[in-house]
């Protein structure tokens, strides 16, 4: 096991104790504070029996989100650290530093839908550790896959991105492909970091992350169908979801380098069909 994957284990240990109510209130309140967690839409600090507790917790009051067919939304409160147009099969996870599309998402795709994507759209969501960490459905799609691959835990913030060449690649990851309902695919990609060994899918709890197991676990759905807005699961700290679209789906906005907040517009659709 990876020296990361140890020192997230050991994290996830600390983080998912229920201390005595004084002490769990000392580390909950200082998280906050030294983070400056805007908490206005969560209960207050003491409400959460962990550290996990704290970092998942849940929207208070759901969001209002545009729910038309009109565009996507951001699958979760992020920065935007990249985005624009793939260069056939290459993205980049921050200016300089370009990657392969075909070895992020594994030869568990389709030749067919890696040649969809092909000079498509991509966009990097990165969530620090201070972010809302839910994950929620940027469209209406029909899920066809879960590709789980088990790898190192790198951080993922800005500094590491600069200097760790291939780092999502290298990193434990879950990819989601989705079609929307004329067929065109779009995925999802969760990047597990440093401290971030584990990642839940609520509409499968066989998916379990930062685990002994090295082998990748692809699983398949017949019916599996998400709404836009539906909460797909959390990262227990913060992380990185990368979104690739197939070519002509989406027009992005404009927003590399902004904070957007889930249900934040992100991209229009392009030709409707």
């Amino acid at each position: 096991m990876h020296s990361t994957n140890k020192i997230s284990r050991m994290f996830g240990k600390f983080a998912s104790y229920n201390f005595p109510r004084p002490i769990q209130n000392l580390i909950n309140y200082s998280y906050v504070k030294l983070l400056g967690l805007d908490m206005q839409e969560f209960y207050p600090p003491s409400y959460y029996k962990s550290l996990n507790e704290l970092f998942t917790r849940e929207l208070k009051v759901p969001r209002v989100i545009d729910v038309s067919l009109d565009n996507f939304i951001s699958p979760s409160d992020s920065f935007i650290t990249s985005c624009g147009r793939l260069e056939k099969d290459s993205l980049l996870q921050i200016k300089g530093m370009s990657y392969s599309v075909s070895e992020l998402l594994t030869n568990h795709i389709s030749q067919e839908n890696l040649l969809k994507v092909s000079d498509g759209e991509y966009m990097n969501f990165y969530l620090s550790p201070k972010d809302y960490h839910r994950y929620h459905s940027p469209y209406y799609a029909k899920v066809t896959k879960l590709i789980h691959i088990p790898a190192k835990l790198y951080p993922v913030n800005v500094p590491y991105l600069k200097k760790e060449q291939d780092l999502f690649i290298k990193n434990e990851r879950v990819v989601l492909e989705c079609f929307d309902e004329n067929g065109r695919v779009f995925y999802m990609v969760f990047v597990g970091a440093l401290n971030v060994g584990d990642m839940v899918f609520s509409f499968d709890n066989r998916v379990e992350t930062n685990k002994d197991n090295k082998n990748i676990q692809v699983y398949e759905y017949e019916n599996l169908h998400i709404s836009k807005g539906d909460c797909l699961g959390y990262f227990k700290m913060g992380s990185t979801v990368v979104m690739i679209w197939e070519k002509d789906f989406v027009k992005l906005n404009n927003l590399e380098n902004t904070k957007v907040s889930f249900g934040t517009i992100v991209a229009d659709i392009e030709n409707p069909k």
